[in-house]
C-alpha cells in the first residue's frame, strides 16, 4: 500500500514511517503542510496520515483543500488535541478517522488498514440536472432550457447544494452549515435573501417553479409541486 505521511515532528515521523514500512507499505513523507499538499495532489496514495498541527499549512487546511479538489483518498488525522469539539472539527474538515497522540503503533496500523478496506467513494457527477435545469460543476455554469443563467459564487454554491440534494428537504441550518459554513445560528436572513435571488434567476421566467418552500421545514428543489 502507498501511504502519504505529513508529520513535522521527526521522532513521530520516523516512528510511524518505519513501522508502516516494516509492514510492507511504501511511505512518502513530508514535514510541512505546503509540501505535503503538493504530494497529496500529485501522488496516487491509498491512505494519507496527516498531523493536525503543521508548519506552513495546518492539517485541517490540507484536508479541506484536497477534499475541495475532489481527492477522495481516506485520511487519518493525528493530533494532540483530544477534545470532542476538536475531533468533530477534524471530521467535518473531511478526515475519515482521528487518532490522538500519544498512540500505539498497532492501533495506527489497524486504523490505516481499516481505511484502506473501505470501498471507494463514488465520484460525484460533474453535471447535475433537475428537469431542464443543468449545473456544470467543472465549468461552473448554469443553464435552464438551454438558456445560460449567470449566478454569483454564493448563489452557485447554494444551487449546487440544492441540486445535489434534489427531491429532499434541506433545512435552513443545513444550508448555513454547508453553504456558508456557519456551525451556529447567526440570526441572519442570508439564506432567505439568497433563496429569493436564486428563485428570481432560476424560476421566474421559466414557467415551472423548481425551488419550493416546505413550510416549517426548509426548502426542496424538485419538479413535483407536492411539497410547495
Amino acid at each position: 500500500m502507498k501511504i502519504l505521511l505529513i508529520e513535522d515532528d521527526p521522532q513521530t515521523a520516523e516512528f510511524v514511517a518505519n513501522g508502516l514500512r516494516e509492514h510492507g507499505h511504501v511511505v512518502d513523507h513530508s514535514a510541512n503542510g505546503r509540501d505535503g499538499l503538493l504530494l497529496a495532489s500529485q501522488g496516487a496514495y491509498e491512505v494519507m496520515v496527516i498531523d493536525r498541527m503543521l508548519p506552513g499549512l495546518d492539517g485541517l487546511a490540507v484536508v479541506k483543500t484536497i477534499r475541495a479538489a475532489g481527492v477522495k483518498v481516506p485520511v487519518l488525522l493525528l493530533t494532540t488535541l483530544g477534545g470532542v469539539n476538536d475531533r468533530v472539527e477534524g471530521l467535518e474538515a473531511g478526515a475519515d478517522d482521528y487518532l490522538t497522540k500519544p498512540f500505539a503503533f498497532s492501533e495506527l496500523n489497524a486504523r490505516v488498514n481499516a481505511l484502506a478496506r473501505r470501498p471507494p467513494i463514488a465520484q460525484e457527477a460533474s453535471v447535475l440536472r433537475v428537469g431542464d435545469l443543468e449545473l456544470n460543476r467543472l465549468k461552473r455554469t448554469v443553464s435552464r432550457g438551454g438558456k445560460r443563467i449567470e449566478l454569483q459564487p454564493q448563489e452557485f454554491r447554494l444551487l449546487e447544494y440544492l441540486m445535489r440534494n434534489a427531491g429532499e428537504v434541506v433545512t435552513r441550518t443545513m444550508l448555513l452549515e454547508n453553504v456558508w459554513e456557519f456551525h451556529f445560528d447567526p440570526h441572519t436572513s442570508v439564506v432567505e435573501t439568497h433563496i429569493s435571488r436564486l428563485r428570481a434567476k432560476v424560476d421566474r421566467d421559466f414557467g415551472e417553479e423548481l425551488i419550493h418552500t416546505v413550510r416549517g421545514a426548509g426548502y426542496s428543489l424538485k419538479q413535483d409541486r407536492s411539497l410547495a
